[in-house]
């Protein structure tokens, strides 16, 4: 598969920063031991796009109602303003201008919402696909209070975050739906897998100091069956870093 292409063409002189995707969560860190990294289903989703970090810190307050009006955002520093953000659609809906024209491979659109396992008390981000392959014009990135109030963005907190995914394949997936029991190798791995995992959590409940050495059990980390065995495949991560955004090449010289 060719690898795609994401470009991030600057609308305005000053454009919000773009970063990859970090892998750390305040909540996910204040579990004891930093328990909530070791799902590696968490911590991928967290570094699986680029996020786009507020230019400045403002509070943004709903009364409830559906106009545009019953927004009001209130910027940190009155001299630099907040005219990336704004009150555009009413219904208790914040849009920001993320300041960039994204355009992506054909095939490939572009999946615009909050940042992973990032819990914000107020306010939810709205998902939004859209087709960058051919857009030739921005986007918003837009939240909606859940509740009438106040809320913050800090300067530097994404309000963004990006990733690519491929436009149309999901139209030819037929899902199917089937039994456990219809397919005995899977039976047979999920019924070990099961018990193993039954009496790890037993024997970590009761301080076995073998499991609390182990801490937790690994398999998918590592990619491997009940039985040890590797089965992950050569795609299987653990980890991801993205590669963060560098000044497009030169294009060629214009000549008379």
């Amino acid at each position: 598969m060719t690898t795609p292409t994401l470009d991030c063409i600057a609308l305005i002189a000053d454009p919000p920063l773009i970063r990859a995707g970090t892998v750390d969560r305040d909540w996910m860190s204040a579990t004891e031991d930093r328990f909530a990294h070791r799902c590696t289903p968490l911590t991928m989703a967290n570094a699986s796009g680029w996020e786009i970090l507020n230019p400045t810190g403002f509070s943004a307050t709903w009364t409830g109602g559906d106009d545009r009006e019953a927004i009001t955002i209130v910027a940190d520093d009155p001299e630099v303003g907040v005219d990336r953000v704004s009150s555009l659609f009413g219904y208790g809906v914040l849009t920001f201008h993320p300041g960039y024209v994204f355009r992506t491979s054909p095939g490939w659109v572009t999946w615009c919402r909050g940042v992973p396992n990032r819990v914000k008390d107020g306010i939810q981000p709205l998902d939004g696909v859209v087709e960058t392959d051919w857009l030739p014009f921005s986007f918003t990135m837009n939240w909606r209070f859940t509740r009438p109030g106040t809320i913050r963005f800090e300067k530097d907190e994404p309000f963004c975050f990006i990733t690519l995914t491929p436009s149309v394949a999901i139209e030819a997936v037929q899902p199917r739906l089937s039994r456990l029991e219809d397919d005995p190798a899977l039976y047979r791995d999920y019924a070990l897998w099961h018990i193993q995992r039954g009496q790890f959590n037993a024997a970590l409940a009761q301080g076995d100091p073998a499991a609390r050495q182990q801490k937790w059990q690994k398999n998918y980390l590592n990619g491997v069956s009940a039985e040890g065995e590797y089965i992950a495949g050569e795609d299987h991560r653990h980890k991801r870093r993205l590669n963060e955004p560098q000044p497009a090449a030169p294009g060629p010289t214009k000549t008379e």
